[in-house]
């Protein structure tokens, strides 16, 4: 993947990151949108893409070439890398139903790099650990940064963001000095290493980082009671059409315990807080922010109606509407109060949720649908249908998704409620109730669970926090509710009851297994013992504490 992504560099090219865990359908839609011609894959991705794409597994390519032999480079040499050509293009929701291809510079990621730089968030001495996915634009800074800056990268294997027993080990073993997550992901790790009383993995950290959702409170009485003092955290904030982060604020873990602002903006970055009518707001006065300077993007892809409407000029230089509300308080340090639109974060993800409504309405049964954010942890669509059922909305997503974007919960109406202006009233809509079947499989056609794969069952129902519900066998953990922070609460439950660590079954191996029989099966592998025989006695569906708060 990084020699990929600085051969494209290298060559001139534009790297666009596809996701290979997005459905063929939205695969192809983004290629078509980009009008990509070629497609580094791994052999395991290839069958993805149609004969359209010209499709190179970079393995080949590598494993061809004799790295022993004299290979002629003089041809990059000819290559000449304008500031204002396209670095990178990264893909967000788009409130249409297709996602906006956002095009950054050269120019644009230099000069953020050089604004993480000029605060030492992070430098040459750094040895940085790569933890977000693809399709954040984080993924980029922690990649190209890094080596663009002289410091040292450290790839982790596949699912190892949320195999805490490997990070843990990862992080001492290799010195980590740089740490960026989102908060949801770092509060879940920070209570991992409470309970397993082992502050000594963050004790060559330098740097962690914080940005993709608010950061909390409870995260700030994590980090101190886990006895960091060596390191700064730093609270970052910025939009991809901003170039990766805009504004910066060093998180005071013993004194900010109220609210944690954005704080200011980058050296060669500017904001503004503007009212409804485009006027200046005043201090603590709510208000849109705007961002210029350095990281203005170049415009989306194919969209220059979408480009026109995000960015607009004041005195002569270019901002960018970010549809974020923010506050100024009186140290000049800016707070985040939400959004203006129906954009959400969901565990560091970026969704308009008129993407997935307008997914929806694709289906021709379908008159009307709303879906909302429930919890800060769900997606629940409601529908208004008489003649389709939850399973088939769920395929139906799954085959255009990426798999953050698929509700949780289908509810289905005769009639979504309607307020005076004949809108859809989102307060009358109906509460989710997670103990209704509709979240779980209703299909007990499939083979009957066996006495051990009811146990595993009575767990899920734990984990998800419903109960009296059949959840067939051949379920997938994903489609019933759960999503990456639940399923590490669920891994360790596993482990707590069945005694083993993650060098005997690891949690990469749960994820690609991730049905209640396949669990099943993964644990059977294990020595049974006396102790987890009386720890099953003891379980009750009721009861048992859980590892996530």
């Amino acid at each position: 993947m990084v020699i990929g992504i600085m051969g494209i560099e290298m060559a001139g090219g534009v790297y666009c990151p596809l996701s290979p865990r997005d459905p063929q359908h939205r695969l192809h839609a983004l290629t078509q949108q980009t009008q990509s011609r070629l497609a580094l894959v791994h052999h395991l991705t290839k069958t993805k893409f149609d004969h359209n794409i010209v499709s190179l597994d970079i393995d080949s390519i590598l494993n061809v070439s004799n790295m022993n032999s004299d290979i002629s480079c003089n041809c990059l040499s000819n290559v000449k890398v304008k500031g204002k050509e396209i670095a990178y293009i990264i893909f967000t929701s788009g409130s249409t139903g297709t996602p906006k291809a956002v095009q950054v510079r050269h120019k644009n990621f230099i000069d953020c790099i050089h604004s993480l730089a000029y605060i030492n968030s992070f430098n040459k001495d750094d040895t940085v650990v790569q933890m977000t996915r693809c399709s954040f634009d984080i993924h980029v800074q922690e990649i190209l940064g890094t080596l663009l800056v002289g410091g040292t990268l450290i790839m982790l294997h596949p699912g190892g963001t949320i195999d805490f027993d490997y990070l843990s080990e990862l992080l001492q073993n290799k010195q980590i000095t740089y740490l960026h997550s989102v908060p949801s992901l770092l509060h879940s790790f920070f209570i991992f290493i409470e309970q397993n009383n082992n502050q000594n993995v963050f004790e060559h950290l330098r740097s962690l980082c914080s940005s993709g959702e608010p950061f909390s409170v409870p995260l700030i009485d994590l980090i101190a009671k886990t006895g960091i003092r060596n390191s700064i955290v730093w609270n970052l904030y910025g939009p991809a059409e901003a170039t990766i982060g805009s504004t910066t604020h060093c998180v005071n873990v013993l004194n900010d315990t109220q609210s944690i602002p954005i704080g200011r903006p980058f050296y060669n970055y500017q904001c503004m807080i503007v009212s409804e009518y485009l006027q200046s707001s005043a201090t603590n006065e709510k208000g849109e922010l705007f961002v210029g300077g350095a990281g203005v993007f170049a415009g989306y892809v194919g969209r220059d109606d979408l480009t026109a409407t995000a960015l607009i000029e004041i005195d002569g230089q270019l901002f960018y509407r970010t549809g974020d509300l923010v506050t100024m308080d009186n140290n000049g340090l800016l707070h985040y109060q939400g959004r203006k639109d129906h954009q959400i974060k969901l565990h560091g993800q970026r969704i308009e949720l008129g993407e997935i409504e307008r997914c929806l309405l694709n289906i021709t049964s379908i008159s009307a649908c709303v879906v909302i954010k429930w919890n800060d942890d769900h997606l629940i669509a409601y529908v208004q249908s008489s003649h389709i059922n939850e399973e088939q909305l769920r395929q139906h997503c799954q085959s255009h998704l990426p798999p953050h974007m698929i509700p949780s919960m289908f509810i289905i109406l005769e009639k979504l409620p309607l307020n005076q202006n004949g809108k859809v009233d989102r307060k009358q809509l109906p509460l989710p109730d997670f103990s209704l079947s509709t979240l779980l499989s209703s299909d007990k056609s499939d083979i009957p669970l066996n006495q051990f794969e009811e146990r595993i069952l009575t767990i899920w129902y734990q984990v998800l926090h419903c109960n009296e519900n059949y959840i067939s066998g051949a379920t997938s953990f994903f489609s019933v509710g759960g999503h990456s922070l639940r399923f590490i609460e669920l891994y360790y439950r596993y482990q707590s009851l069945f005694n083993f660590d993650a060098h005997s079954l690891s949690i990469g191996l749960f994820l690609q297994q991730p049905t209640i029989r396949q669990h099943a099966q993964l644990l059977q592998t294990l020595p049974s013992n006396d102790t987890q025989t009386k720890q099953w006695q003891s379980l009750d569906i009721n009861e048992g504490t859980t590892f996530l708060n």
